[in-house]
């Protein structure tokens, strides 16, 4: 989109330190203070506030570096451009389409810009279960507080668009509250296209952020570079000297022949939850306890969508501005609660979750602009049948996410689906698809009640969507419980840490980049500390 300032542009023509490794050779050897490896929401903070600190930092990203002139929201270029695996990335099984970033940015490029902070039911779960009695409300909220003043985290005062409106209308005529989501945006021009990349630089994602303060500060950005092992030290077995990294091609996929070591003091993992845990395994980290990979949770998300006599255009206007959390119930450790929010709706991603085929598949495009949509995110990972998946590695090394569907999940979608639908009818609407392979349309609620009642629900024939990935690397008290401390550091390995939603030992029951922002960010100043044995400067008023 043209009319808009590129600071991504500017910055590159003011000399920043940025290596392609598809079009440039990579130096055979980088040294540096601190390494990180992945630019998404906890790398690209630690960045920001390591290098504001004055340690010298590279960041490795494996995706390319896109910016607002490249933003045209276009589902087609965007998606193999800005997401892992094409925005096609799936379970082992391939019952769960997992959506997640792979770009300059990462997940905070393309994200809806949905910002919550930790619930406190989540924190003492992790106080009680998991040892970290440091993570309460109190000792948290200055960290909140500075991340939603450096990322603009505010409520969203325009009124919702019709998508997000009969999510409110429907909820308020049964009686269920629902509320505005607070959004990390600066003058957005409410478009509607935040998953293709903002156009105008309104998301105050770390591609605008605070990637630029690091890089103006002299740290220096690697991109379509993958990190491939953690290089040790063969005098102590405890600490990495750096870890070996190899540039892709021009589609940021295959290995281009081009291979560095990057030397560091310190290395910092923020690849995102999937890709840090691959990177310790491929790694052959320490792991007594064979905890690596393990705890890997999606807030498994089950779809209902329904037609409207009038006009939805859920492409119009800002995305995912309304929710309820009338059905996360509580304890956490009962039966599975579940969040509900409203995805944007575009042509392409709206054409493959659909179910059906041929003359069936073809009705329900033309009804498109007509077509609203509810999610329910599943709670996972506070019962003893809600362990979550595992990550593990294909032959090559690449990473993929067992995650069994199991009854207790499946409990909580039918659930999920009732509840959507009665929403939906409460709404107006003249008939309700529950995704699913089978279940076809219902147009009145007493039908869809009974046949959601008991019909099958079954991995791949219950469509089941995800964009939340957190835990794989979870932090605890102590080592028999988690792969990290409490700062962020590996148990076994003195100087990596972990700063991305891999830390968490649980799914979060919110949007997770909040959350990210601000446990990072109180972890990267720490590690100021530990580095240069002076306190962090103040962060958030940059």
């Amino acid at each position: 989109m043209s009319g808009f300032p590129d600071p991504i542009a500017a910055g590159l023509a003011r000399g920043w330190k940025v290596i392609d490794a598809a079009t440039s050779p990579l130096p055979e050897e980088i040294r540096c203070d601190v390494v990180i490896v992945g630019t998404g929401a906890g790398g690209g903070i630690s960045a920001e506030i390591l290098a504001d600190n004055g340690l010298s930092v590279v960041m490795v990203e494996e995706g390319p570096l896109k910016s607002s002139s490249h933003f045209e929201g276009r589902e087609a270029d965007a998606y193999p451009q800005l997401y892992q695996e094409s925005a096609a990335r799936k379970t082992k099984d391939k019952a769960i389409n997992i959506l997640q970033g792979r770009c300059v940015g990462g997940s905070t490029t393309v994200n809806w810009t949905s910002s919550f902070r930790t619930p406190a039911s989540t924190l003492a779960h992790w106080r009680d279960v998991y040892g970290l009695d440091s993570f309460d409300g109190d000792t948290l909220a200055p960290w909140f507080q500075a991340a939603e003043r450096r990322l603009s985290v505010s409520v969203w005062t325009v009124p919702a668009n019709e998508n997000n409106d009969l999510l409110r209308r429907g909820a308020g005529r049964l009686g269920i509250p629902a509320a505005a989501i607070l959004r990390n945006v600066k003058n957005c021009f409410n478009l509607g296209y935040c998953g293709m990349g903002c156009p105008t630089n309104a998301k105050q994602s770390m591609l605008v952020t605070t990637i630029p303060t690091a890089l103006d500060r002299g740290a220096t950005l690697l991109t379509r570079t993958r990190a491939r092992r953690l290089v040790y030290d063969g005098r102590n077995p405890r600490r990495a000297t750096g870890i070996e990294v190899e540039g892709l091609d021009a589609a940021g996929l295959r290995p281009g022949g081009r291979t560095a070591r990057i030397h560091a003091r310190h290395v910092v993992l923020a690849g995102g939850a999937i890709n840090t845990p691959a990177l310790l395994l491929r790694s052959q980290a320490p792991d007594p306890h064979g905890l690596t990979g393990k705890r890997t949770f999606l807030h498994p998300s089950a779809v209902c969508a329904a037609v409207f006599d009038e006009r939805v255009d859920g492409f119009d206007g800002a995305p995912q501005t309304m929710y309820s959390d009338h059905f996360l119930t509580e304890p956490v450790t009962g039966p599975i609660g579940y969040k509900l929010e409203v995805p944007p709706i575009h042509p392409l991603l709206f054409a493959t979750t659909l179910p059906g085929f041929g003359a069936e598949h073809a009705t329900r495009m033309r009804e498109f602009r007509h077509t609203h949509a509810l999610i329910a995110l599943l709670r996972d990972g506070f019962h003893p049948d809600s362990p979550g998946g595992r990550v593990e590695l294909r032959d090559d090394g690449s990473p993929v996410l067992d995650y069994p569907l199991n009854a207790f999940v499946f409990d909580g979608i039918r659930r999920a689906l009732l509840s959507m639908a009665e929403i939906q009818f409460a709404a107006g609407a003249r008939e309700v698809l529950p995704v699913h392979e089978t279940a076809g349309g219902f147009t009145d609620w007493p039908s869809a009640r009974r046949a959601l009642q008991t019909m099958p629900l079954e991995p791949l024939a219950t469509r089941v969507v995800s964009a939340h990935v957190m835990g794989g690397s979870t932090m605890a008290g102590d080592e028999r419980r988690g792969v990290v401390g409490p700062d962020g550091r590996h148990f076994h390995l003195d100087n990596v840490s972990v700063h991305d939603g891999s830390l968490f030992p649980t799914s979060l029951g919110v949007n997770p980049q909040l959350s990210i922002y601000a446990i990072t960010a109180r972890m990267a100043s720490g590690l100021v500390a530990a580095l240069t044995r002076q306190p962090a400067r103040p962060w958030g008023s940059a």
